[in-house]
């Protein structure tokens, strides 16, 4: 399989269904977009509709160049546009590729909707694009992302210092971590049998 089918490919489980993005999805990104605390740690900001505008339109040329498969996120529990999550820096001869740009509305946090995407994610990178190396980076700052990574199991690598700017003039200190491709069946296991029991736990008893 050609790696360029990312940037047109559906992904989809029990919990979640990633497809790319599209101008259309504007106003159901309007509905979520907005909150300050989603972008605390990201190099770019979405505050204003002209920064979402940006945002849409970054994402589709990066699609139409080849540089990043933009996916929206949605929880297939309530049928809405959850957030957004990325394939970039394809290396495809190395079999290497990066899962990131992610980010989802407050509202869809800790409620099992980011392990689906992630499992949506590893599963076409490990089983149909047959990647060595799938990695991450995220701010060493950030200490919710750096846990949701090791929940997923992913493995902590080292710290790049100094690695880029912030909105804020911050230089940031990137942090990165990957999972290989001897490493995913126990981490398969570890996403499908964690969402398994959140799935049971949060059940309503009839």
């Amino acid at each position: 399989m050609t790696w360029q089918t990312v940037f047109t490919q559906t992904l989809e489980n029990d919990r979640v269904l990633l497809r790319p993005l599209q101008r259309s999805d504007k106003k159901a990104l309007a509905e979520i977009v907005f909150d300050p605390v989603i972008w605390k740690y990201f190099v770019a900001c979405v505050h204003t509709e002209e920064d979402l505008d940006k945002f849409i339109e970054t994402g589709m040329a990066d699609m139409e160049a080849g540089r990043r498969a933009v996916f929206m996120v949605f929880d297939k529990k309530s049928n809405r546009l959850a957030g957004s999550m990325c394939f970039g820096n394809l290396a495809e001869a190395d079999r290497r590729i990066e899962i990131g740009w992610s980010w989802l509305g407050t509202s869809f946090q800790g409620i099992g909707v980011n392990r689906g995407a992630k499992l949506a994610l590893l599963t076409h990178a490990f089983e149909a694009l047959s990647c060595e190396r799938v990695e991450f980076k995220t701010d060493v700052l950030n200490i919710q992302a750096r846990r949701g990574l090791k929940n997923i199991g992913a493995q902590e690598e080292g710290v790049l210092r100094s690695f880029n700017f912030m909105p804020s003039g911050r230089r940031r200190d990137a942090i990165f971590y990957s999972v290989l491709k001897s490493e995913w069946p126990s981490v398969k296991e570890n996403l499908e049998r964690n969402g398994q029991a959140k799935e049971a736990h949060n059940a309503v008893p009839a």
